[in-house]
């Protein structure tokens, strides 16, 4: 009897040691997709990268990941967002401050307003967009669809705009517009209170 349960535990060590070496290469898979990505995956990304097919198995991995790094005394962060898809970001305390340095940014200031203009007020006419951002919000329209941020349809004489799901990947935020929405007006609230605490005092 001892000799069977000797070499039962001979058989399940090895075993286990190789699922820990198997879960080990998937973080790593994981980490390389979310760091090339720059945008939320999705379960299905992130299984076809690993070669994994359960959608279970998945998220168990990319949970141990997130839970990995929230140890990690790092700048970096992994979070799991709307739609079980998961996200490798800066941590908010250091994003501002590196900003800058960013050597290709998405946008410039300009389209970048026009496009936080849409994203708030969408579906939005192209005529609305121009009369609020001025003339120059044509060539902002167009770099935006261009880069699959923004989609239009024809309307009678202007076109409707509204983004696309690549610019809610791209940015973190949710696919339900109205939840996008509330997650827009936390952004822009922030903003605001951060730029009147840098503004000088008016006091004499």
């Amino acid at each position: 009897m001892f000799e069977v349960m000797t070499k039962s535990l001979e058989v399940s060590k090895p075993a286990e040691e190789d699922k820990g070496i198997r879960d080990r290469r998937d973080m790593i898979l994981m980490e390389a997709a979310l760091y090339v990505a720059g945008r939320p995956l999705g379960l299905k990304t992130l299984g076809s990268v690993i070669n994994v097919r359960s959608k279970r198995e998945v998220r168990r991995i990319a949970k141990t990941l997130m839970r990995e790094y929230a140890r990690r005394d790092t700048a970096l962060e992994i979070l799991e967002v709307e739609g079980q898809r998961f996200v490798m970001q800066l941590k908010a305390d250091y994003s501002m401050k590196v900003r800058r340095l960013a050597v290709n940014p998405l946008l410039t200031l300009g389209p970048l307003k026009t496009l936080s203009y849409i994203a708030y007020r969408q579906p939005v006419s192209q005529k609305q967009v121009v009369e609020v951002r001025g003339r120059h919000a044509y060539s902002h329209v167009k770099a935006l669809r261009d880069m699959g941020l923004i989609e239009r349809k024809r309307d009678g004489r202007t076109n409707i705009i509204w983004t696309t799901d690549y610019f809610a990947d791209y940015f973190g935020l949710s696919h339900e517009l109205k939840v996008m929405k509330r997650q827009l007006r936390r952004v822009f609230n922030k903003l605001i209170k951060k730029e009147q605490k840098q503004r000088p005092s008016q006091k004499e």
